[in-house]
């Protein structure tokens, strides 16, 4: 029997079936007495292989490990660079650009081309890099690898070519930006320090110009010395030794002094007329002693600033610089104006600040107006021109990860009138206390795309907070947030093991469902519960009703059928029992035997609750004999049915929140009945060892149970609640808590998806189903322990073959590869629909796939997209009207009103981790199979409509993206997309209609791509400009200034640094290589200083010219000389014959 159960497995792989033939994948069910014929289905498909393509369009959130930062004074425009060798670019809201070095290394330093259109990037690798930011994707132009020396620090002086690099052995070698090549000219340190001096002085960790004379370069080394090179006469005009390690310098804009910030805590202001020490010595936050000698140190000030203004006092401002005797202290920038001197706390370290200014030119008077701070996890501008130094309102989205993303959803063309309501409600709850003053980083170009129509993204945090954000036209907004931790009382401090607990979050999100037209939102949490909310423009003061399920199978005894006759009903579902049965909050009972309570308390008192999202029902799991509630793994909800269906790898449960009842509750093998398409040992759940008189009665584990729904009236204590979601933790940690920690950690380790797919929610049913994938054997089957609920979703569907008309359905897809029907009767009218009973009833249709079921869809058959019926939203807190009462509307798009005859039926898509197939119902005919893959296996698979069509789009774990046609499931598309997938890429891949799909790629960014070729065609037209030509600010002239020192001595740079008088630099030093740039950049580059084809043609242009005038002159001397013969010729003939005596 079983080798002929494998053989008709291995007949069920061929694609497509035969269409006019038996069904090959049919259900398991006995066979129907009047089954219909299917009929030939002939559906014309629309979608070609050219129809898609796969690109990345914008990246949104913080960028994850920054490590460098840079300002273009002129442009307006920041950059920001990270740890992975990403570069962010942002503008006015809108502009916003990702590039990445191919080589990964960490960005360590950025340098604009101040107004030109360019910026330099020194990388980890010792490798410099010149983009070009004139167009709207920006290029590599030019590469230059060092191979001896480490890149410490690169300074490029403004309006020049030439880039001064300083590297870790303490030498200073000069760039031409142009050809990006070296010049000859070096600093070598033994000549810029003393020959008497017996120590090396350690990297360049400055390089900067004089703001007097271009001529002279300021070089601090980490020892501790400073050297001031003269460029033209090749020498140390000074040499400062300091005792203390150097970290930044700073000129005044006169150029005649600069301060210094060392590793002691110290800032020390030299002179130039007197290096021999400095003329002032501080520390800002060292203990003065009272004997007069130095301060005690402090911590290192890692950057300072010395800016000047024309009507008050310079300011200095630096980061660090602590007293070490203040434990805990937040990280500090600290503001020195005058006298006064303020200390700004940081939620995180700081890495990088940069104080911006009026001018770009360093020797006139600064006027710095704000101060752009970047820390580890956020970024600020505070505004200096406010004595209290408020901040600036950041545009952009900087904040997604306030609390780690553990889930996201993306929905496209939703409602247009639901952003302006969820942005109305959301911005009453926005913070106050910004600067009045726009926001300074505005440098660019962005204008509203044609191809625009509403997006929301929605993510989940382990905070239990949600985040609604507007991702219209690749932009993001955040228009309102969710605080589902409010539904629950707050756990209590007093035991350890709560305060453990705490830290583990237990209000994380894990997946969300969501209606935009009924506006109706499901959360699922962490602690085994459900939050169903509704929408309201009103506030209201409610109770939330809470129903609590029991939901636990064990799998460890086998027992007879009449053990399990005799067991029946230990399954049930009910809200909490007044009295406390053994176990309960009312009796101190160790944590093995807790048993019928929640894992959260939920507020049992009347709670107000503000405009937009109200809590409206709580489904928890609850504690059975001992042991916790199971991760919920899969959830849909519908509001045309009123229901909400939820199910882990214990079983599924069934809920009507209209009646605010338990309609179904039941494991998965109770499902089957005697359907059950695989062989298994007869199991049935543990008999209680302690509770089986107070656990409840069988009644509840029946099929259409309506128990009565009255608020939630005891709940468990903290103790006891909490100390038993701390062991559940404990002992499911692996299991439960990688659902969304691998989300929220800051390193960005690859993790392989096969190795921690036991970590998966649903962990020892998919680790089974991926090892039984591999083989058709049924057998294996006997050695499954829990088969889980993998998805669900509500239709409009035929639940037996002998169905002639759709009714109500819910699909559910299980870890085995097995779907089943469940039919649901639910009354018509609205007023019976609210005292009537649901009757939920399980069907005979049983059809298998391999591998675990990801995703349903439903298709007419003319192979267009079958929308899930829905209610029309209406207030549930309006006031009513008596002229015109409130109805439900319901808008429903079955099989039956979208065909001609209601008989015809529909496609049903299954996808799985392996294949995918179509089966046409009520005849459950499978039309159309295809193996997906082989060696992999689906992650996310979604049914999406593109271009006026629809086809199943499939994410797998090798990071393949891969597009099949509907219903024939013909390839259209196959990726490889992301070749190294981690599990934060795995959990939060989704696609959406209209040809968009995202992820989180890193704990702190979404990125988002496109997969249809219209998409990525338009996206060039909705990207914003980078460059935009603005007029160089003219230097400020004046008798005064050039005769107190303000002007700056020019000298000629291409004089000495060239190489006809440098000579070339040594081959072996570095190596020069070419970007690629593309066309478009380079044509756009032609005005710049990097537009080198640009200048060529000018050249050549000039030197046509030069030509033409030279070919003018020489014909006009031609013709003079051509006229002197001839006057010659002229002469000589007259005298020819003439003595000298004649003359």
């Amino acid at each position: 029997m079983k080798k002929f159960r494998k053989v008709l497995d291995g007949l069920t792989t061929s694609s497509p079936v035969n269409i006019g033939g038996a069904p090959l994948c049919s259900s398991t069910a006995g066979t129907p007495t009047a089954a219909p014929t299917p009929r030939e289905i002939e559906v014309v498909e629309t979608l070609v292989s050219e129809n898609f393509q796969i690109c990345k369009t914008v990246r949104h959130g913080f960028p994850h490990q920054p490590t460098a930062l840079a300002f273009d004074p002129v442009q307006k425009i920041i950059a920001i660079g990270s740890r992975t060798g990403g570069v962010r670019i942002l503008g006015r809201p809108g502009v916003d650009c990702y590039c990445q070095h191919d080589s990964g290394a960490a960005v360590l330093q950025l340098q604009f081309l101040i107004n030109e259109g360019a910026l330099v990037t020194a990388c980890a690798d010792d490798t410099l890099h010149l983009w070009n930011l004139r167009q709207k994707r920006p290029a590599i132009l030019h590469s230059l690898k060092f191979n001896r020396e480490c890149i410490t620090f690169c300074h490029l002086p403004f309006q020049s070519k030439w880039l001064y690099v300083g590297t870790e052995r303490g030498n200073t070698h000069i760039v031409n930006i142009e050809s990006f090549v070296l010049s000859g000219y070096v600093i070598m340190w033994n000549k810029a320090i003393e020959l008497s001096t017996k120590t090396h002085p350690g990297p360049v960790v400055h390089l900067s110009d004089s703001p007097r004379d271009e001529g002279k370069l300021l070089i601090g080394f980490e020892s501790g010395t400073v050297v001031q090179w003269d460029l033209r006469a090749k020498k140390a005009d000074f040499r400062i030794y300091y005792d203390e390690a150097i970290h930044s310098v700073s000129w005044h804009h006169e150029g005649k002094q600069f301060m210094c910030s060392h590793s002691d805590g110290s800032l020390t202001t030299w002179s130039l007329r007197n290096t021999a020490k400095p003329f002032q010595l501080t520390f800002p936050h060292g203990r003065t002693q009272r004997d007069g000698r130095k301060p005690e140190s402090c911590k290192p000030i890692l950057k300072v600033e010395y800016k000047t203004t024309r009507n008050s006092e310079p300011f200095i401002i630096f980061s660090g610089g602590l007293s070490y005797d203040k434990a805990n202290r937040r990280p500090t920038l600290t503001i020195m104006h005058g006298k006064s001197i303020t200390a700004l706390e940081m939620d995180h370290p700081i890495v990088e600040f940069l104080v911006l200014c009026e001018t770009p030119y360093s020797n006139e008077v600064q006027e710095p107006y704000a101060v752009a701070v970047l820390l580890e996890k956020d970024f600020i501008v505070v505004d200096l021109t406010q004595s209290n130094y408020p901040i600036f309102e950041n545009p952009y989205p900087m904040d997604i990860h306030e609390s780690p993303v553990t889930c996201t959803a993306y929905f496209a063309d939703c409602p247009p009138e639901i952003i302006p309501v969820l942005y109305s409600i959301g911005a009453k709850h926005k913070k106050q206390g910004y600067s009045h003053k726009e926001w300074p980083v505005s440098g660019g170009t962005w204008t509203l795309g044609g191809q625009t129509y509403p997006e929301i993204i929605i993510t989940g945090h382990a905070d239990g907070s949600i985040k609604f954000w507007d991702a219209s036209a690749i932009t993001l907004q955040m228009l309102y947030k969710l605080k589902t931790s409010k539904v629950f009382e707050k756990p209590k401090m007093g035991d350890g093991r709560v305060a453990e607990l705490v830290e583990e979050d237990p209000f994380a999100v894990q997946m969300v469902s969501w209606c935009p037209q009924s506006r109706l939102f499901c959360v699922v949490g962490i602690s085994a519960h459900v939050i169903l909310y509704r929408f309201s423009r009103h506030d209201a003061t409610t109770e939330i009703t809470a129903l609590e399920v029991r939901l636990q199978c064990d799998v460890e005894e086998p027992i007879s059928p009449s053990e399990t006759e005799a067991n029946t009903g230990l399954l049930d579902a009910s809200l909490h029992s007044p009295q406390h049965p053994p176990g309960s909050p009312g009796s101190a009972t160790p944590d093995s035997v807790r048993d019928s309570i929640p894992c959260l308390r939920v507020k049992n008192r009347p709670i107000r609750m503000p405009p937009g999202y109200q809590a409206d029902l709580v489904v928890q799991l609850l504690w059975v004999d001992g042991e916790p509630p199971q991760q919920i793994t899969s959830l849909h909800l519908n509001s045309a049915y009123s229901l909400l269906a939820l199910g882990n790898c214990n079983g599924l449960v069934v809920v009507d929140y209209l009646q605010k009842n338990v309609l179904l509750c039941m494991s998965t093998l109770e499902l089957y009945g005697s359907n059950d398409p695989y062989q298994r040992l007869a199991r049935s759940p543990r008999k209680s060892r302690q509770f089986a008189a107070g656990s409840g009665s069988g009644a509840g584990a029946g099929v259409g149970y309506c128990p009565t729904s009255t608020p939630l009236s005891t709940h468990c204590t903290d103790n006891i609640c909490m100390r038993g979601l701390s062991n559940f933790y404990s002992d499911s940690k692996k299991r439960i808590r990688t659902s969304y920690q691998s989300l929220t950690e800051l390193t960005d380790n690859q993790v392989s998806l096969e190795l921690d797919r036991s970590r998966s929610p649903t962990s020892e049913s998919r680790e089974n189903s991926f090892s039984r994938s591999r083989s058709s054997s049924v057998s294996s089957i006997d050695r499954e322990t829990k088969e889980a609920v993998t998805v669900l979703r509500f239709m409009e569907s035929y639940a037996r073959k002998v169905d002639a008309v759709p009714s109500a359905c819910l699909w559910v897809g299980t870890s085995l590869g097995v779907v089943l029907v469940i039919a649901l009767s639910i009354p018509t009218d609205e007023e019976e629909r609210l005292e009537e009973p649901v009757t939920v009833m399980p069907s005979s249709t049983v059809l298998t796939i391999k591998g675990s079921v990801l995703t349903f869809g439903s298709l007419d058959c003319n192979g267009s997209l079958v929308s899930n019926p829905y209610e029309v939203w209406r207030d549930p807190h309006a006031p009513e009207d008596p002229d015109c009462p409130r109805r439900r509307k319901l808008v429903n798009f079955s099989p039956s009103t979208s065909q001609e005859m209601s008989g015809e039926g529909h496609l049903a898509v299954v996808c799985s981790e392996k294949q995918a197939k179509v089966f046409l119902m009520p005849a459950q005919t499978c039309l159309y199979v295809h193996h997906i893959t082989e060696s992999s296996f689906v992650l996310r698979a979604d049914v999406v409509s593109v271009y006026n069509s629809v086809c199943l789009a499939c994410f797998c774990a090798n990071g393949h993206v891969m597009m099949l046609s509907l219903p024939s499931l013909r390839p259209l598309l196959d990726v490889n997309f992301l070749p190294l997938t981690d599990m934060r890429i795995a959990r939060t891949f989704c696609f959406t209609e209209g040809g968009q799909a995202l992820y989180l790629s890193s704990p702190t960014e979404i990125q988002r791509m496109a997969y249809s070729q219209d998409m990525c065609d338009s996206l060039q037209e909705m990207l914003g400009e980078l460059f935009t030509p603005v007029e160089t600010p003219e230097a400020q002239k004046g008798f005064l200034k050039g005769f107190f020192g303000g002007n700056a001595q020019t000298f000629d740079r291409e004089e000495l640094f060239g190489e006809a008088a440098a000579g070339k630099a040594s081959r072996s030093l570095a190596q020069h290589i070419p970007g690629q740039g593309g066309l478009e950049g380079m044509k756009a580059a032609a005005g710049g200083v990097v537009g080198d084809l640009a200048r060529a043609r000018m050249a050549a242009e000039e030197r046509g010219q030069r030509l033409g005038e030279l070919e003018e002159r020489t014909a006009l001397m031609m013709s003079s000389a051509d006229m002197f013969s001839r006057h010659a010729h002229e002469l000589m003939l007259k005298y020819k014959d003439k003595k000298w005596y004649q003359f």
